[in-house]
This record gives structure tokens, sequence and C-alpha cells, in this order.
């Protein structure tokens, strides 16, 4: 991990030296209502993941194109508050 000292959340794991997680969720309705949330949050920090949905899972990355595609705080941060919403 680069330019950060903290742990990876609960959930995440280093893939590609990217942040990844692979939620699955009971329908389509149910995934897409997750992503708005997550979009919504992702506005208010200027941070935005690379992810997909398809029907009921959504594969998100983050890392941090501005620092050199690496994992920085702005993606743990951002982790973190996934985490939140899915709690």
């Amino acid at each position: 991990m680069s330019n950060t000292a903290s742990p990876i959340p609960n959930g995440w794991d280093r893939v590609n030296g990217a942040l990844h997680r692979r939620l699955a969720f009971a329908d389509f309705a149910a995934a897409f209502a997750f992503m708005t949330r997550v979009a919504e949050i992702a506005e208010e920090h200027d941070h935005h993941p690379d992810w997909s949905n398809s029907w009921n899972v959504v594969n998100i990355s983050l890392r941090t194109h501005d620092a050199g595609g690496v994992i920085t705080e702005r993606d743990l941060r951002l982790a973190r508050c996934i985490n939140e919403v899915l709690s």
C-alpha cells in the first residue's frame, strides 16, 4: 500500500494494486439502491470508485488516480464509508 499507514478496512482486499470488494445483494433493486447511496457519498468526498454491477452483484475497486493509481488514505476513507452504508 502506498501513501498511507492505515489498515485495510474489514471486507476489503488488495487486488491488482487497488482496494477491492465484491458484494452480493438480494436482487437488482437492492444492488442499485446501494450504488446510489455510495454515489452520493463519493460525490461528497470528490473521490469516485471504479465499479460494475451485474444483477445483484456489485464489484468495487478503489485507487487514487491522481496519486499514480495507488491506494491512499482517500481510498481507505471511502472504503470505511461504504462499510457504514452496509451496516
